[in-house]
């Protein structure tokens, strides 16, 4: 693992545990274990590491329900994805964490990063629903990310 992606894995972590807006970045130089001066070398802001976080979070999530779609068969899509869905809350459970509460940030980058977050898994779904001839793709696809 290369300096970058050990700060992105230890915001992820801080972030997830206490929040971004009372997370420092020296909390998450000391869970690196590298000094917080060190991390500027990487990102210019506070906010710019929660971005790099959420898109090493939402690459994570899209690369696992993808995964599912490709596998599952027309007539178990629907319930593999519920199930998936079970085992990433307990799998990735800070990188949920993190988008749950990034979810109440107002930056609009952060915003931003979440609705395309939320609208690839969103397709990916619609997309493998229509495909596999599930009935009310739409309501079935929404239906599907709240059953949990």
């Amino acid at each position: 693992m290369n300096r970058k992606t050990e700060i992105i894995s230890a915001a992820i972590e801080v972030f997830a545990e206490i929040g971004y807006y009372r997370a420092t970045t020296a909390q998450v130089a000391k869970r690196a274990e590298i000094s917080q001066p060190y991390i500027f070398r990487f990102f210019s802001t506070k906010e710019a590491l929660l971005l790099a976080a959420l898109e090493v979070s939402w690459t994570r999530v899209i690369d696992f329900f993808r995964k599912v779609v490709e596998s599952a068969s027309p007539e178990q899509l629907e319930n593999d994805l519920i199930r998936a869905y079970d085992d990433m809350l307990n799998s990735y459970r800070n990188k949920i964490l993190l988008q749950m509460q990034a979810q109440t940030i107002q930056e609009d980058s952060i915003r931003e990063a979440m609705r395309n977050g939320v609208r690839e898994v969103r397709r990916m779904v619609l997309d493998a629903f229509r495909a596999a001839g599930i009935p009310n793709p739409e309501e079935r696809c929404c239906a599907t990310f709240r059953q949990s």
